[in-house]
């Protein structure tokens, strides 16, 4: 037999739910300000910004090789996947990895990602549990187990209570986790208010990824290049451009003009058309 339903107070969603909310969204908002004001500028080497413009031109030519003459493609062509001295093959660069007892920068971005992240939490976390401890907030809308009773209902030690209901410290976590889609909303896809996307890049050593592989990118450029045929696009774009009808759209002031037969000088009739005469429209 189920036991009593419980009835919450509606001060409790005036003073603990809609605080935490508030709370925790605007700690967020301030954090992704506050990161944007901690970040180092990235500084690229000339080299890397080179080979970025490189892969950028044969990806155009893959993708638009089509447009230019069969020679002209094969040049270009050419000059990337020559077998001997094309680019993709001579050129080789020296990937060294980054460590961060050598480079003090990386220790930094460390440092200013703790400070963003994990202090605004255990703050902001311990300072809720303390404020609104022992406060059951709100229920979830379907039965759950008894193994969600730790994660739903922290500081609350009840073994009685249905584990559908919510505790002050787990709304607080919920909503750290669950306002990822307002801020992608507010500030966009990549802001820094998301905090369990950056706890998560901390623990899987997303934010001190490895630099990309140079000489990686050059050869899978070369073979998708290598694998791109010349298939010219305007071969028939004559014949195809005669076949349509043009149709000449005369504005109603001319026809009321030739329909008078005035005659004009013919810096008069030039103007008169550049002004009023639209250009013929292509319809398929």
């Amino acid at each position: 037999m189920a036991g009593p339903e419980l009835l919450l107070d509606s001060n409790i969603r005036l003073w603990v739910v809609l605080p935490i909310v508030i709370i925790t969204f605007f700690v967020g908002m301030i954090r992704h300000y506050v990161s944007i004001l901690l970040q180092s500028d990235k500084k690229l080497t000339q080299e890397q910004v080179s080979d970025s413009q490189v892969l950028i031109r044969s990806r155009v030519l893959r993708e638009n090789g089509k447009y230019i003459p069969k020679q002209s493609f094969l040049t270009r062509k050419y000059y990337f996947n020559n077998p001997e001295d094309g680019f993709f093959k001579k050129t080789k660069r020296k990937v060294v990895p980054p460590s961060p007892m050598t480079d003090p920068t990386m220790l930094t971005d460390m440092m200013k990602g703790n400070v963003t992240n994990v202090l605004p939490m255990i703050l902001i976390g311990g300072w809720i549990n303390m404020t609104f401890s022992g406060f059951v907030t709100t229920k979830v809308p379907f039965p759950l187990t008894l193994r969600f009773k730790p994660m739903l209902q922290q500081g609350i030690e009840l073994l009685t209570l249905d584990a559908s209901w919510v505790s002050s410290a787990s709304w607080y976590f919920l909503n750290v986790f669950g306002l990822r889609s307002i801020y992608s909303l507010i500030l966009g896809q990549d802001n820094a208010a998301d905090q369990s996307r950056m706890m998560q890049e901390q623990m899987t050593g997303a934010a001190m990824a490895m630099p990309a592989d140079t000489n990686k990118a050059f050869k899978t450029e070369w073979e998708a290049l290598e694998l791109t045929d010349h298939q010219w696009a305007l071969e028939d774009v004559e014949e195809e451009l005669m076949a349509r009808d043009l149709h000449l759209e005369v504005p109603s002031s001319i026809l009321n003009l030739l329909h008078k037969r005035t005659t004009f000088s013919l810096p008069q009739t030039w103007k008169l058309l550049t002004s009023s005469l639209r250009l013929p429209v292509l319809s398929t």
